[in-house]
């Protein structure tokens, strides 16, 4: 019991930092599940040091399996906010912006042929955070700056999915089609599809990303330079 009453003042403490003076640039990149959004940012995160920019992501903050709600047939479905954590997400979040470092185990998607492996996430100027529903909290959503959405066809994201889940992820072609259709196309109507009239930037990712990550890291880099030279001022 007093365990939990120092982790829940601890919480309370973490929220009440300022978040409003918070020198950080926070980028928020969302996108429907194979519309090549973990690629983009495995690209954006090649080009910059982890003391330039610090990359959050949602996928990390999947909760346990068994905490997972089933479909009509007895299915876990992933694809809903609920699957999330974003209470630690945001509190992570929160943490980062005040100069704090964040640990996390991380996700292997019931892959049992992966082992998990601790990560680090360090403070930077530049905070991007990323995943499938890092728009429906209203807390994250006005605390970020810049807001990104990678797109493609439906075409293109069912074929990328069963690449990425029968390879990474260890699941059967049928498991793969049953969740796309029942979990994955309504969760991007839901959760995603709104949010295309009120983000800042739509990346368009059927054929190729190339032109969108080259713009937005050429204004990445400029940023940090800006940053630092107002740094350098103070």
């Amino acid at each position: 019991m007093l365990f939990c009453s120092l982790k829940g003042d601890f919480h309370r403490i973490v929220l009440s930092m300022s978040l409003i003076n918070s020198n950080h640039f926070i980028i928020g990149i969302s996108g429907g599940s194979g519309s090549g959004k973990t690629s983009f940012i495995r690209d954006i995160k090649s080009h910059f040091s982890s003391d330039e920019i610090c990359f959050l992501s949602q996928d990390d903050y999947y909760k346990p399996r068994e905490q997972q709600k089933e479909d009509e047939n007895g299915i876990k479905n992933f694809d809903l906010p609920e699957s999330i954590d974003m209470d630690a997400y945001f509190v992570d979040l929160v943490k980062l912006t005040n100069g704090l470092e964040v640990e996390r185990t991380e996700y292997t998607y019931n892959n049992n042929l992966k082992e998990p492996q601790k990560i680090v996430f360090k403070s930077a100027p530049i905070i991007i955070v990323e995943g499938l529903f890092v728009f429906n909290d209203p807390k994250l959503f006005d605390m970020m700056d810049l807001r990104i959405i990678i797109h493609a066809t439906d075409t293109q994201k069912i074929i990328r999915r069963i690449k990425r889940d029968r390879v990474e992820r260890n699941y059967p072609l049928e498991d793969v089609l049953y969740r796309y259709e029942h979990h994955v196309l309504p969760a991007f109507e839901s959760y995603i599809h709104p949010f295309l009239n009120k983000v800042d930037l739509i990346i368009n990712n059927n054929k190729s990303y190339d032109k969108g990550r080259d713009m937005l890291i050429s204004y990445l880099k400029d940023k940090i330079l800006h940053m630092k030279a107002v740094a350098i001022q103070e």
